[in-house]
């Protein structure tokens, strides 16, 4: 049954906004400040002159090159339509700038100062009267407001879900702009309004946003869009006279003059190049690969690199997903069924030579999943839906099952077997058909073929369960249509998360991203219990009620079986070739890639000599 907003909200425990007089009351007690952090405290004092993982004297100049697959024909990064060149969303500025070495918070880019109401019903950012676009004319409240509202009515469906909760948006009489929540203690929101980037009103005035371009559009951040090869390639030019150039939380960042994206239609192509030394560096994520394809000379006479740099954000969740908008796919048993027929075991021993943990929470790898029986504050959570949650969520967290590793477990397949049974399918003519008769067949669609040699063992389980599955593999842009209006049955879809999720948890599980064109709730979720859990993510007062929000949602999700966990590492695997620095401190929660790092004239004189 479907609930109303209002009973929703009381169900989770929160009020809607109190109007005008609350309104006022925040504004009078609401302190102008250099950052915001989510919860707890700033880790930087005001005025402080740089962050800890960068060298303040890091040298400008050179070059980087990097590879991607596929292709490109547009230059516009926030609309559904197109496919957007890698790199194309670095020449804007933002509010904020993300510190990465805090689990989240935020300081001042565009915005001098922030000001936000102790309930959090809005916050306030006063630009800085500095802040210029690359063509000279300054970065005025106007243009966030236009930013705003275009990305939320022309941009991806995303910035709906994910403003979902702003009320108003207008400037003020200082020259700054202010949002206005239509609740109170959403605790992330100022921090989201933070990263809005900013676009020039006067260069969009007269174009369409809607539409795909390569026209070079203006931006106002540490790079501008230089030379473009159509579907081949994009450089980026750093800015001579970047206007925050020498603010605190750019020094020692953005240190290479040009970075190029170079693109190529497989991976052999795009590793060969690196080994050529047509690429610098590569940000290796298949196993098989950093395990056997990094024996070349440059690597044994130390000419490349490889390292490995320990990352300590959660894993999210990488799985192949079940498009539930499919009848067949709805029922859980069904769903639960298909994941026993995957053997990460042999997987992980055979193809990826034992580098990967299977993934067994939506926040892996973090203290937000879910782990053995629901404590106190999670049981609170979930009690008032007792009636409509599976048992198993008030017991121990879900874990994925664990073959013998030889590539079909005889036990696993039976019990599958007897799961579909359960859903009402049944073997006709060796072919499984569903409770009304209907051919029970999958169709794996990718745009790379990386993940064929582990998708077909995968089918060939299927096949023993009599279910007819294929792989379809397709351009990229026909991939990205197809994904973009859910014309799939099953995908490899990623989930990335924080430490401290919060609003776009809507566009991955909620009701109202569902039937969005080209948004991440690719599974077809629409359940009130979720979405009321979402909230309490996103209105978590504290650090221990966001824990135990994210541990409730994850319990929910994983018990649903909407998808078929696969694998992460807990590390970066970087192989580059040996003419960059990069300074003595990582960022605890990144890689420093590029953002920190820095071509060395020394390394690369040597390199060449």
């Amino acid at each position: 049954m479907m609930i109303s907003r209002r009973s929703l909200l009381a169900t989770i425990g929160m009020a809607p906004f109190a109007g005008a007089f609350s309104l006022r009351a925040a504004r009078a007690q609401a302190v102008p400040m250099h950052g915001i952090a989510m919860h707890g405290d700033l880790k930087y004092p005001a005025g402080f002159p740089r962050f800890d993982f960068v060298r303040a004297d890091a040298p400008v100049g050179g070059e980087i090159r990097q590879g991607v697959l596929g292709s490109f024909d547009s230059l516009n990064p926030f609309i559904v339509l197109g496919d957007a060149a890698a790199g194309s969303g670095s020449i804007y500025d933002t509010l904020t700038t993300q510190a990465p070495d805090e689990p989240f918070s935020e300081y001042g880019l565009l915005a001098e100062s922030i000001t936000v109401a102790p309930d959090r019903s809005f916050v306030e950012y006063d630009l800085r009267g500095e802040a210029r676009f690359h063509d000279g004319t300054p970065v005025t409240a106007d243009d966030v407001v236009f930013s705003f509202e275009t990305l939320k009515t022309k941009g991806h469906p995303f910035y709906r879900s994910y403003y979902a909760n702003v009320a108003k948006v207008e400037t003020s009489g200082n020259g700054g702009v202010r949002f206005t929540f239509d609740t109170t203690g959403n605790r992330e929101l100022p921090l989201i309004m933070g990263q809005l980037a900013v676009l020039p009103r006067h260069y969009w005035e007269g174009r369409d946003f809607t539409r795909p371009s390569l026209e070079v559009p203006l931006g106002s951040g540490p790079y501008r869009i230089g030379a473009v090869e159509t579907g081949r390639s994009l450089t980026l030019e750093r800015v001579a006279d970047y206007w925050g150039a020498k603010l605190p939380v750019n020094i020692g960042r953005n240190n290479f003059a040009r970075m190029r994206y170079d693109y190529f239609r497989d991976e052999t192509a795009n590793i060969e190049a690196f080994k050529a030394g047509a690429l610098d560096v590569r940000i290796e994520r298949v196993a098989r690969v950093w395990a056997t394809a990094y024996d070349f000379p440059a690597v044994r006479d130390g000419k490349v690199m490889k390292l490995e740099l320990p990352d300590e954000t959660p894993a999210g969740m990488q799985a192949f997903v079940l498009n539930t908008r499919r009848p067949l796919l709805r029922d859980a048993k069904v769903r639960q069924a298909i994941g026993l027929a995957f053997d990460f075991e042999w997987s992980n021993k055979a193809l990826f030579y034992g580098a990967y943990t299977r993934t067994q929470s939506y926040f892996a790898n973090s203290e937000l999943a879910a782990t053995g029986e629901p404590d106190a504050a999670e049981l609170a959570l979930l009690e008032p839906f007792r009636d409509r949650l599976p048992a198993a969520v008030f017991g121990p967290a879900w874990t994925a099952p664990v073959s013998d590793g030889t590539g079909q477990d005889r036990k696993l397949l039976l019990q599958a077997r007897k799961l579909l049974a359960d859903a009402g399918c049944k073997i006709v003519d060796k072919k499984l058909v569903g409770p009304d008769g209907t051919p029970f067949t999958l169709e794996f669609l990718m745009d790379d073929v990386t993940f064929e040699r582990v998708t077909t063992p995968f089918i060939a389980n299927l096949g023993l369960l009599g279910i007819t599955a294929g792989i379809r593999t397709v351009d990229p842009p026909q991939y990205v249509d197809r994904v973009n209006n859910f014309d799939f049955d099953v995908v490899v879809g990623t989930f990335p998360q924080s430490l401290s999720p919060g609003n776009e948890q809507r566009e991955f599980w909620g009701s109202s991203a569902a039937d969005e064109k080209g948004s991440r709730n690719l599974i077809g979720i629409k359940d009130p219990v979720i979405d009321a859990l979402i909230d309490k993510v996103i209105f978590a007062g504290d650090r221990a009620a966001l824990v135990a929000a994210c541990r409730a949602l994850d319990r929910v999700l994983c018990w649903g079986t909407y998808v078929v966990p696969q694998w992460h590492i807990t590390a970066d695997r970087i192989a580059v070739w040996n003419r960059f620095g990069r300074p003595d401190v990582k960022p605890r929660y990144a890689s420093g890639f590029p953002d920190t790092w820095w071509f060395d004239e020394a390394k690369a004189a040597a390199l060449k000599g």
